[in-house]
């Protein structure tokens, strides 16, 4: 009866745990840590055998944003390299299009089936294994570990894939267990960093994302005219190998997941009292199958609900699809154009590392110049609004669209090479500014839902590039390089619009949002 009482008396309530009240009492060996300051009702507990389990201090070492500056820098570490493996392995098939085409008599469409459903399928992990993470007897690491293990096994089948139709099976499972660093990636780093550094750990996580793909088309565009293209599949596994020791080795960030052992933990040494964390209560005696079908259906909602997700949802995948759509556009321009090898475009391709590179170091010293000019004058006021982080989008989003008309209509024999690359340097330099505005503005409208909301966000722009890829040659080709550059940046001039609408009225957007009206 009192677990009941409990779960009904903090549904709807904010509870910040601070210090320790005197209604909470200590277990004898492990001494659980509440606080005193509680909006609106305070939660009493009539039986001493229920004890509200929380950090033992404001410096619990257990706490993730406590931990060491070492030990914070090897997650992010094991995250950024995790996440690079997964966005290099989708790459590196493109330079193996042709000979792969070629053995299996495939047509090129077809054969751009090995990118496609790769990025499909790590769209789609993220729905089912995000949701999951914010479960705390599961949390962020089961996912990860079980997950890699099943990428690292299902890349051998696929590097000896018999058929076309078993390849294309295969990279579509390869993309769906290699998914959930991509989405829970950005919600690990959340865990334990402070809002003040949490920018610059998201900047580098997403340069990690962006340098991938060129770096595996790179190694690829080398290797396969010597080795086959089949040794660009056994590339991944040589890759991932290690990320997988890395991962075995990666604490559990989650604080849910922490104090969720912590009080099973503590049960079997007392088992005489019942120790319960905010989590428990909330869930209550909710059968597990229950929580673990509403914590799938949570990403869908938010996108559905929440109209200024839906727009940043729109917008990232169009963004999105544009950059994989490169991976088609540039054979066309750097091999039939400019004659270049499959070497020499993979080369290429190093323009969007150098323009990564460039927007994450300007980012950064925007950010701290930012916080420093906002922290003497307006203090810690600015962090209750979200939109804030939205200011370098501003920027941002009107180099997308130059960048796709100067490589469009600068791709002609006429014109020297480095002009359209100039432009491919452009465009992933806006776009990471755009990125990391987007992995800063969604856990700040939705902290609970991190994982869940980077899930959903994650599949809406790999199925977007998923059929990007699929159109884009016939585009390119059909309408050309220039007309189908100035298609696409169109659209981009539309959502940059969009952007400016959306840092002007986010707030009474996310005030319309029925999410935690129908949640």
């Amino acid at each position: 009866m009192a677990t009941h009482w409990l779960r009904d008396s903090f549904l709807g309530q904010t509870v910040h745990l601070f210090y320790r009240p005197s209604w909470l009492a200590y277990p004898e060996e492990e001494k659980s840590y509440g606080g005193d300051e509680i909006e609106e009702n305070p939660v009493q507990f009539q039986d001493e055998a229920a004890t509200l389990l929380y950090w033992y201090s404001a410096d619990d070492e257990d706490n993730p944003h406590n931990w060491s500056q070492s030990k914070k820098a090897f997650v992010l570490g094991v995250i950024g390299a995790y996440s690079f493996v997964v966005y290099m392995a989708a790459a590196i098939y493109t330079p193996s299009e042709g000979a792969f085409a070629e053995e299996f008599d495939v047509s090129d469409a077809e054969a751009s089936l090995g990118l496609s459903l790769y990025v499909l399928g790590y769209g789609a992990g993220p729905m089912f294994f995000s949701p999951l993470s914010e479960i705390p007897r599961i949390g962020r690491n089961l996912p990860y570990v079980v997950s890699f293990v099943l990428y690292c096994v299902i890349s051998i089948p696929t590097a000896l894939a018999p058929s076309a139709i078993s390849f294309y099976f295969l990279r579509f499972l390869q993309g769906f267990f290699g998914s959930p660093c991509l989405a829970t990636g950005g919600a690990s780093i959340a865990d334990i960093y402070s809002t003040d550094v949490l920018p610059h750990a998201m900047a580098t996580w997403v340069l990690c994302v962006f340098c991938a793909p060129p770096i595996g088309v790179l190694v690829a565009g080398f290797a396969i005219p010597v080795l086959g293209w089949r040794f660009s599949m056994w590339e991944i596994l040589i890759a991932s190998a290690p990320i997988l020791v890395l991962l075995l080795l990666l604490p559990e960030t989650s604080s849910a997941t922490i104090l969720h052992r912590r009080a099973r933990r503590l049960e079997r040494r007392d088992r005489s009292r019942k120790y319960q964390t905010k989590a428990d209560v909330l869930q209550g005696d909710t059968p597990f199958s229950v929580v673990v079908r509403e914590s799938l259906l949570i990403p869908s909602k938010i996108t559905l609900l929440d109209p200024a997700i839906l727009f940043l949802n729109c917008y990232t995948s169009l963004t999105y699809g544009i950059f994989y759509s490169f991976f088609e556009a540039f054979p066309i321009v750097y091999q039939d154009i400019y004659g270049f090898n499959l070497g020499e475009m993979g080369l290429a391709f190093l323009a969007i590392v150098v323009g990564s590179i460039i927007s994450f170091a300007i980012y950064n010293v925007y950010y701290i110049h930012h916080r420093k000019h906002t922290s003497e004058t307006q203090g810690h006021k600015s962090a209750q609004n979200p939109e804030k982080v939205l200011i370098p989008a501003l920027y941002a989003c009107i180099g997308p669209p130059l960048a796709l008309l100067l490589f469009g209509w600068a791709s002609r024999p006429s014109v020297h090479w480095i002009v359209p690359t100039i432009g491919i340097a452009i465009y992933p330099a806006c776009v990471f500014v755009l990125m990391q505005c987007v992995f800063l503005y969604v856990p700040a409208c939705y902290p609970h839902y991190a994982a869940s909301v980077f899930a959903a966000t994650d599949f809406t722009r790999s199925a977007f590039a998923c059929g990007a890829v699929m159109f884009s040659r016939p585009l390119y080709v059909n309408l050309g390089v220039g007309p189908g550059c100035s298609i696409l940046a169109g659209l981009t001039v539309v959502c940059a619009v969009g952007v400016q609408v959306l840092y002007r009225f986010g707030e009474a957007l996310r005030g319309r949002s029925r999410f935690d009206e129908e949640c």
